[in-house]
């Protein structure tokens, strides 16, 4: 991976200039990076979704940002003039965008973006923790408030314990006064959900984690199960259902393919529910939460920006517990 010079961003109409003081990596940097059959950049392309950082200038007089002003990025990107954007579900847009993955992204000094992507922060609320906390908390907070409707007295099973979706998954659960149980792969995982509040902690390692559920919910199972790793574990997920359950995906770490026995779904009546991201009236609620410190971004490491390769080689090992900040 190299790092070099390029131009400032050029702004156009309805932009702002962001220097950018800290960002993140999510794991879709590493597919970017990749590549995938399709994907087609302008290169040298500038990686990265999560950013956080002061605004420098716009294009014309902005009445509710100006130079100074402490900011952080959403990177669910819609045209803004859509049948969706229009109706305020710019996550559903026709011509969507993740910032970092079809567009420049965050991993740079400067950040050109539309001023209705920035979302002011708090004077004296770290950047790290903005930056670590965008992507991954919107993408939850749709997911479980959203699409799976979590309601308190619920019973919530979280498929894997480190993920940054996962740690803010275990949180907002928890907030919405659900039982939460967690399925990971170590102790250490573990240890982590429990301080994030997990109630129920299940070590894959140790035991078949789905007759674990079976027999801890006496035989009735989860009311949610939130599984976002796909072909190694969403038949398993099925089974943990209760009748009547929800399952809850918004990626497939682990895979996107994958068999289905549909005797599960229609025999137990359940819903397989997909997800992508937030609105932008969601991400101004659930960042509002993190700003008053009742959901917590989990930081695993920091790095300086010129380091970006050791970044993403932490990345790759599949050890890290919550999010890889850069500091810019």
């Amino acid at each position: 991976m190299r790092s070099g010079d390029l131009p400032e961003p050029e702004l156009q109409p309805g932009e702002v200039l962001v220097q950018i003081k800290a960002a993140a990596l999510n794991r879709v940097d590493k597919w970017v990076r990749d590549g995938w059959p399709g994907l087609k950049l302008a290169l040298p392309h500038v990686l990265g979704s999560d950013g956080a950082g002061v605004v420098t200038r716009a294009v014309a007089a902005s009445p509710t940002l100006h130079p100074g002003d402490r900011v952080v990025v959403n990177t669910n990107l819609g045209c803004g003039t859509c049948e969706f954007c229009v109706a305020g579900r710019d996550n559903w847009c026709v011509n969507w965008h993740l910032i970092g993955e079809t567009i420049p992204g965050t991993n740079a000094e400067y950040l050109a973006v539309p001023e209705r992507q920035l979302l002011k922060i708090p004077e004296g609320f770290p950047f790290e923790q903005a930056a670590a906390a965008a992507l991954v908390f919107q993408t939850a907070w749709h997911s479980l408030i959203t699409r799976g409707q979590i309601q308190a007295g619920e019973s919530v099973l979280i498929v894997g314990a480190g993920g940054g979706v996962n740690t803010a998954a275990i949180q907002i659960a928890k907030l919405a006064g659900c039982a939460v149980y967690v399925v990971g792969s170590d102790e250490k995982k573990l240890a982590l959900a429990q301080s994030l509040g997990a109630d129920v902690l299940i070590d894959r390692s140790q035991d078949d984690w789905g007759k674990k559920v079976y027999q801890l919910t006496h035989k009735r199972g989860v009311d949610v199960v939130v599984d976002n790793v796909g072909a190694a574990t969403m038949m398993t997920s099925l089974r943990c259902a209760r009748k009547g359950g929800r399952i809850l995906t918004v990626g497939n770490t682990a895979g996107p393919k994958f068999e289905l026995d549909n005797r599960y779904l229609f025999g137990k009546h359940l819903s397989l529910l997909g997800s992508t991201m937030s609105t932008r009236a969601e991400f101004a609620t659930v960042m509002g939460l993190v700003f008053a410190g009742k959901l917590k971004p989990v930081i695993d490491s920091t790095f300086p920006l010129t380091d970006i390769r050791a970044a993403h080689e932490r990345l790759e090992q599949g050890e890290v517990a919550g999010k890889i900040v850069l500091s810019v």
